[in-house]
């Protein structure tokens, strides 16, 4: 494998200029549909996008991180648009996606607690994604779970395969696990929120790319396009 060397900038906040709508026709990449990149307009800035130098490139996606974010942002994620995003001209390794699930018990008013849940991660799983979920029981006094410790194991236990790893999370904690990755060679480039997005992850990562700089091109599209069924109904 060709690791991707070079001076590594601290804290180098790198923000792409949006790009006109993307138009064009379906490609097939990585087991994806993906826009035609060929009609994209030039950007000021293409280290995220431009795949040349990015070798093989591993995705991972904190999903209620990634959640919370498009809630601020006010928009509903398109998952195919996202993982195209990210992955752009480069070879896409794996791409994994972290969430809990709610196993709390079905009540009156919750009667199929996390059957709309199931029916998205199924879609995830038929669409390009690796699933990685954790049980949680989630009551009022509860603390916020996460899945840090299994992102942070996946990033380092696959750094000798990949030369990119793309990091959808804001989350401080993760910092160390990126600096380890970093140490071996590999390139970590951070996608977040930058108002939900710790400073101390943007200084060990190679690039970050807020967001919020990218929103109208990985949201739903207005007019009705696939959903997430529940399994019940889901002919996925």
């Amino acid at each position: 494998m060709t690791i991707t060397t070079g001076s590594k900038a601290k804290n180098a906040y790198k923000r792409l200029e949006q790009e006109t709508h993307l138009s064009g026709k379906i490609l097939l990449k990585n087991g994806i549909k993906c826009e035609d990149t060929n009609k994209k307009e030039p950007m000021a800035d293409s280290s995220i996008i431009d795949g040349s130098n990015r070798g093989r490139v591993a995705i991972f996606i904190d999903g209620v991180n990634l959640f919370h974010a498009a809630l601020q942002l006010g928009i509903e994620i398109d998952y195919l648009k996202l993982l195209c995003r990210l992955t752009a001209d480069s070879r896409l390794l794996r791409a994994f996606f972290y969430t809990t699930v709610d196993i709390s018990r079905q009540t009156a008013t919750r009667p199929r607690a996390n059957e709309k849940q199931q029916g998205f991660l199924f879609w995830m799983r038929r669409n390009g994604y690796r699933v990685v979920t954790k049980e949680v029981q989630l009551t009022d006094n509860s603390k916020k779970p996460n899945l840090n410790v299994e992102i942070a194991v996946d990033m380092i236990t696959l750094a000798p395969h990949y030369d990119t790893a793309v990091l959808v999370s804001g989350d401080g904690d993760l910092a160390y696990a990126v600096d380890a990755v970093t140490s071996k060679g590999a390139r970590v480039e951070v996608v977040s929120l930058r108002t939900m997005t710790s400073d101390s992850l943007i200084d060990v990562a190679d690039y970050f790319l807020d967001i919020d700089s990218i929103k109208h091109h990985i949201q739903k599209d207005s007019y009705p396009g696939y959903n997430y069924r529940t399994l019940s109904n889901s002919n996925l």
